[in-house]
């Protein structure tokens, strides 16, 4: 039903702006001027950003988003809660034939993860849920969690884990979960074979988990997995009593009035849907292999995915993001406490030595993202305290508390991992000129 009213309200939206844009286009103005806006707007000047810097920024997407670049993408700056700069570059299709929009719908991955950890931490602050809790207390089947130590596909060797799987580690990535890391190959093989992710929903991919052998033990190492989302995911529907999918339109895009943002695309939606590419052979761009790009507004998983299965548009994320960024509050909204956000954006990596991810030996891990330690070490500018995520598909957002800022950049394209000809990753590109522009 929510998605329903989402449509009829986008509707009714978009004739109005059709007609308002018909009487503008005839005095001279330009129809990019009646969309919508997810946040107030302002002149950047008025909020400390340098328009005529930003203008470094414009060039360099304009030429990423070229004929031999990615078909196109979309950029979203807020400053102190107000967009200063919101841009479409290139195409939303294939064939080049129609321009990107500002409101083009695009797959988020793994940005999805963020959401599921805001809505983790609301049943947290209802009591209903401790970040200290064994996954166990909650889900059937992981009380007495196994080590694998070594052995073969057909006969692993195991041996019990020294402490429980909380609710925290799997937050955090710190749960010992098969994660790519050097060391977890046979670990991996023996969680393919079980297949969680061809699960025809989260109760089916929980019970498959429970037959997964830990690569470490929890608590020991940061090992970045979607299976620790995913199950939390799953404590969502059994503790909230709702699907996964419900839990998060009622009480996170609903009240933040998130109307494009969901598991799938509704019909009369799905050509904003921006095609999926990838490099082939031949290093030319084609569709991807995957279901949602062959059918643009279908469901990513045949569940909802809390690692990965979200769609979402720039102005929608950056309503969230601002929440974020505000301590919890939106437009007079208290979606989550103020202490609770400041719990979410702090390092949770200090068991380890050093206190990092596996990516970057500047950036620790909070609820739901990076959080920078040292922009020096990191090489990229910035702030300490800075948080965001990506995801697979060449998404990114970031805010960063110290400068009341927040970033999004939007391209839809899935790098090869085969070390095959591919186009440039540009986001520390984009984040080095944004910061660049602050005067």
């Amino acid at each position: 039903m929510g998605e329903v009213r989402s449509t009829l309200t986008y509707t009714r939206r978009s004739r109005w702006l059709v007609t308002l844009a018909t009487v503008l286009l005839c005095v001279g103005l330009p129809a990019t001027a009646v969309a919508a806006t997810p946040l107030p707007e302002a002149r950047p000047e008025a909020q400390g950003v340098s328009s005529a810097r930003l203008q470094r920024l414009h060039d360099f997407m304009r030429q990423a988003t070229g004929a031999d670049g990615y078909l196109g993408g979309v950029t979203l700056l807020a400053r102190n809660g107000r967009i200063v700069d919101w841009q479409a570059y290139g195409h939303r299709d294939l064939a080049r034939r129609v321009p990107m929009r500002r409101d083009a719908i695009f797959r988020i991955y793994s940005m999805t993860k963020t959401v599921t950890s805001v809505a983790v931490m609301l049943l947290v602050e209802e009591g209903k849920l401790a970040l200290d809790d064994p996954l166990s207390r909650h889900l059937p089947g992981f009380a007495a969690p196994q080590v694998l130590i070594g052995g073969s596909i057909d006969a692993p060797k195991l041996r019990p884990a020294d402490k429980p799987v909380t609710l925290h580690a799997l937050l955090t990535h710190t749960a010992g979960y098969p994660a790519g890391r050097k060391g977890d190959e046979l670990a991996l093989t023996l969680m393919e074979r079980i297949d969680p992710h061809g699960a025809a929903d989260l109760r089916g991919f929980a019970e498959r988990m429970r037959r997964v052998p830990l690569a470490a033990d929890p608590g020991t190492r940061f090992g970045y997995d979607g299976a620790s989302l995913e199950l939390l995911a799953r404590v969502v529907e059994v503790v909230s009593g709702q699907s996964f999918e419900s839990f998060l339109q009622q009480r996170i895009f609903e009240p933040l009035q998130m109307r494009d943002t969901g598991f799938h695309v509704p019909a009369a939606q799905r050509s904003r849907v921006v095609d999926l590419t990838r490099m082939n052979a031949h290093g030319r761009l084609e569709l991807a292999d995957t279901l949602s790009a062959r059918h643009p507004g279908e469901p990513l998983n045949a569940y909802a995915s809390g690692a990965g299965g979200l769609y979402s548009t720039a102005g929608d994320y950056a309503r969230f993001a601002q929440m974020l960024l505000d301590g919890g509050t939106l437009d007079g909204h208290q979606l989550l406490g103020r202490k609770t956000v400041e719990l979410m954006l702090r390092n949770h990596l200090g068991m380890l030595d050093p206190p990092v991810t596996q990516f970057s030996d500047a950036e620790g891990f909070g609820l739901g993202g990076y959080v920078v330690l040292d922009p020096a070490r990191r090489g990229q500018l910035g702030s300490p305290g800075q948080f965001g995520w990506s995801g697979a598909a060449s998404t990114s957002f970031s805010i960063d508390p110290h400068e009341h800022l927040l970033m999004i950049l939007l391209l839809q394209h899935l790098p090869r991992d085969d070390g095959g000809k591919e186009l440039p990753r540009i986001s520390r590109n984009f984040y080095d000129l944004v910061y660049q522009a602050l005067p």
